[in-house]
């Protein structure tokens, strides 16, 4: 039997049913998302947690979003059997995948911040205090930045008075899009918006120990910042333990022009001649140039992803293989600027 199709404005039925199969897959394309998205709250404002870390406990995992959100499917990870969530401020949360809830709640935990002094508002004088950053435009000279290590760097209490931080100074290096113009300084730079978190901890004997301050301080970085990015954290209150403290830095991402934390990878996957899937780790643009301006070694990395990490000092034999230690950089040259009080 032939069948026929009446036209209707010259459209016919079958297309109609083509689009409406369309509309119902796209449909159900973000019905699979919005049910993806999970979200991290307080658990006592059940305000959003931005920015915690979410560990596989398989040395993989990503961030949460400034919203507390993050996107999590059997189908993009299918062999993971748990999350492991941390937030400053906030008790570790280990949560089972299967039948993972829309909503995650993290428990404030009490404050165990040492040698701070929170909240002072007394005029008192000082006079600032400028250590300068180490910058350097070497592509070969810079530790490329992926979002499953922290770097942090120790620095010494430079007097007996009281200090406070002011600013932060962290070098950045860029990267020419003509790669023989790289060296001219009004070469035209590759573009990136990079998202950085910023941790300070005490030092516990030699190495990073609890934070000085639960507040989350992250920066966008891109390539009009130059090469240094000026953290100002005047306001956060962050007075210099005695026996020094150290600073840190976390790479999140790459963000949108508006500066939202986009999904990001660690692993690239390519395709080797044989065939088999090859794992590359996922750098982010800028670079951070290392030197060997500084006599002591004063830079520690870590593994956040990895469940149970410890900070390593970035030396010769510390399970470290770098082209940056064979030439003698052993440290981030981070610039500081501080308050040094006056007595009264």
């Amino acid at each position: 039997m032939r069948r026929f199709f009446m036209p209707i404005n010259n459209v016919s039925l079958e297309s109609i049913n083509l689009t409406m199969y369309k509309i119902l897959f796209i449909f159900l394309f973000i019905g699979q998302i919005a049910f993806a998205q999970i979200t991290i709250k307080d658990s006592i404002s059940t305000y959003p947690v931005s920015y915690a870390t979410v560990s596989f406990g398989n040395g993989n995992g990503l961030f949460a979003d400034d919203e507390g959100q993050f996107v999590f499917t059997k189908k993009l990870y299918p062999d993971i059997d748990s999350l492991f969530i941390s937030a400053l401020g906030f008790k570790d949360l280990n949560v089972a995948t299967h039948n993972l809830p829309n909503h995650l709640l993290l428990q404030p935990e009490a404050s165990e911040l040492d040698e701070v002094f929170i909240g002072t508002t007394l005029d008192r004088k000082f006079k600032e205090e400028e250590l300068k950053p180490s910058l350097d435009d070497d592509y070969y000279n810079c530790w490329l930045p992926t979002i499953e290590s922290e770097i942090a760097v120790y620095f010494p209490k430079t007097t007996t008075k009281d200090q406070q931080l002011k600013e932060v100074v962290f070098p950045i290096a860029l990267e020419s899009k003509d790669w023989e113009k790289r060296n001219r300084r009004n070469s035209e730079k590759k573009k990136f918006s990079t998202l950085f978190k910023v941790k300070f901890y005490s030092n516990n004997n030699g190495v990073p120990g609890n934070v000085l301050t639960n507040e989350t301080i992250v920066f966008r970085a891109t390539e009009k910042d130059g090469d240094a990015y000026e953290l100002n954290v005047d306001d956060h209150n962050i007075y210099i333990p005695d026996n020094g403290f150290f600073v840190s830095l976390q790479v999140l991402g790459y963000t949108n022009k508006e500066g939202k934390l986009l999904p990001n990878k660690k692993y690239k996957e390519i395709e080797s001649r044989g065939g088999s899937v090859v794992k590359i780790p996922t750098n982010f643009r800028p670079l951070l140039p290392f030197t060997d301006d500084i006599a002591s070694k004063n830079t520690f990395i870590k593994r956040v992803f990895i469940s149970g990490n410890n900070w390593v000092k970035f030396d010769k034999g510390n399970q470290f293989k770098s082209s940056l230690l064979d030439k003698n950089l052993f440290n981030y040259g981070i610039g500081l600027t501080y308050k040094t009080f006056k007595d009264e």
